[in-house]
């Protein structure tokens, strides 16, 4: 939930996406601010296979379904073990936000940069508002 919040820096209006991807084709979708390519890995044998990524904007469970099962496949790629102080949890925010192959430079001990620690400052201000959105 904190990530969709990191991700609300911009209107989630359906009409606006579609206007805004006529200036820049490789913006991303829906309210969890997913690419095309990301979206169409993920997808692969799930039970949203069949839909497409020009749906997000309008199927806010679609994007949330997604958001939540490429988390899951981030997490599947850390190793047991990382270096550093970060988090799961940020680490993931981190590979939500920069890609599977940063957020692993990440748990090797990479120092974020000033974009990606900008992103996990919003992460940890998002976290409170986060959870009482979702009870607890």
């Amino acid at each position: 939930m904190a990530i969709l919040y990191n991700e609300a820096y911009k209107p989630h209006d359906a009409a606006f996406e579609r206007a805004w991807q006529k200036y820049k084709p490789d913006a991303a979708f829906g309210i969890a601010n997913m690419h095309r390519a990301t979206f169409d890995e993920v997808k692969k044998s799930r039970d949203f296979a069949g839909r497409r990524w020009d749906e997000l904007p309008d199927d806010r469970d679609l994007a949330i379904e997604a958001e939540a099962w490429y988390l899951h496949d981030l997490a599947e790629q850390l190793p047991p073990t990382w270096h550093g102080s970060l988090s799961k949890d940020e680490l993931l925010a981190l590979g939500y936000n920069t890609g599977a192959s940063n957020m692993l430079a990440f748990a090797r001990g990479a120092t974020p940069g000033s974009q990606a620690q900008s992103y996990l400052n919003r992460l940890h201000t998002n976290r409170a508002k986060a959870g009482k959105a979702v009870g607890g």
